[in-house]
């Protein structure tokens, strides 16, 4: 009876084990499909030469107007003033962070096109809270700028950052 028990029991470890095998098979598996499907989102598309020169000036042009406003955040940020609006309720010095990190960081990366789609996601979302939040009870004229900002940054998400740039040397 005991030798059948300890009989049973080894079936289970070794079934225990030969699934353990099958899931983390099929695990490297979902990770080289999620790979893939990365790669392919930060790789540039094909497009005409003068396309590619017109995505170059709005993926750089843009951010480095977008870079000061970073920066001059940094500066108050790094003097000790963590006083900012908290319009997602994650807290003011949270949102500040973010901010920074998406006007600052993410136009940087941007401006030399690595990882051009990724960067975009947070200044899409900045711009979003700073349009339909922030100046939501104002009129055009306070949205205006920041509207400017949300459609180039759309339109370089859809046409990724093109041939000039680091992401087409990185994911070819």
């Amino acid at each position: 009876m005991l030798a059948k028990k300890f009989v049973n029991h080894l079936h289970a470890i070794s079934g225990y084990f030969r699934n353990r095998a099958n899931f983390e098979r099929g695990q490297s598996d979902l990770i080289n499909q999620i790979l893939a499907m990365l790669r392919k989102f930060l790789k540039p598309m094909k497009l005409p030469a003068a396309a590619d020169l017109g995505i170059l000036i709005l993926r750089v042009g843009l951010p480095i107007m977008m870079i000061p406003y970073g920066y001059d955040k940094l500066n108050v940020f790094l003097s000790g003033d963590h006083s900012f609006p908290n319009p997602l309720g994650l807290g003011s010095e949270l949102s500040y962070i973010l901010t920074i990190f998406a006007e600052l960081v993410c136009s940087i990366l941007i401006v030399f096109g690595l990882f051009t789609r990724a960067a975009l996601i947070p200044l899409i979302i900045n711009m979003l809270v700073i349009v339909l939040i922030v100046h939501a009870e104002d009129g055009f004229d306070k949205k205006e700028h920041g509207i400017s900002f949300l459609v180039t940054y759309l339109t370089l998400f859809l046409t990724g950052p093109g041939k000039f740039s680091l992401d087409s040397r990185l994911f070819k």
